[in-house]
């Protein structure tokens, strides 16, 4: 690992990744610093789902889906 890089470890993230990202840049962010990366990452993410909701979803639920049956959450039509 390089000098101000961080590791984070043993996290279960959405994308399945479990054993940590590398974080890149100066380890010793400002909460400013923190909060504008943050900040960023959410009006990206918010972006991304108001053009690709239905594909994100549909991706989902294709994955959701197994052995060629319906997940129960998908029968009952209920979300979670």
């Amino acid at each position: 690992m390089t000098e101000g890089a961080m590791k984070i470890r043993h996290l279960e993230l959405p994308s399945g990744t479990t054993d940590g990202i590398l974080l890149l840049g100066d380890a010793n962010l400002s909460t400013e610093q923190v909060v504008a990366v943050f900040e960023l990452i959410d009006d990206l993410r918010e972006q991304i789902v108001r053009h690709y909701a239905p594909q994100i979803q549909e991706y989902y639920r294709q994955k959701r889906v197994t052995n060629g049956h319906s997940t129960d959450a998908e029968k009952d039509g209920a979300p979670f």
